[in-house]
């Protein structure tokens, strides 16, 4: 690792193959993001509509300790808010 690498880290990015979640014709991605020892709730929410995937970003305030602990709220999370905006999530 070189220097400047080690002080300012490395801009790159390593990321890691999600296995969606399918909840009521919506494929939902889990992807907890690092940030200061803890984990953000992220991910995005997909379905195909006429032929195109349309993708919702999903980022939420909440921090947890673990990656699987903000998984697991993201997914339930995207659930309530496929059931409250269904579609129009991509309007």
């Amino acid at each position: 690792m070189g220097l400047l690498s080690w002080l300012f880290g490395d801009k790159e990015q390593k990321t890691k193959e999600v296995e969606p979640t399918e909840y009521k014709g919506f494929l939902i991605y889990p992807e907890a993001k690092s940030e200061g020892g803890q984990f953000r709730i992220s991910g995005r929410i997909c379905k195909e509509i006429d032929g195109e995937i349309q993708t919702h970003s999903f980022i939420r305030s909440d921090l947890l300790p673990s990656e699987e602990g903000a998984n697991d709220l993201m997914l339930k999370k995207s659930q309530l808010f496929i059931d409250q905006m269904g579609e129009r999530m991509f309007s």
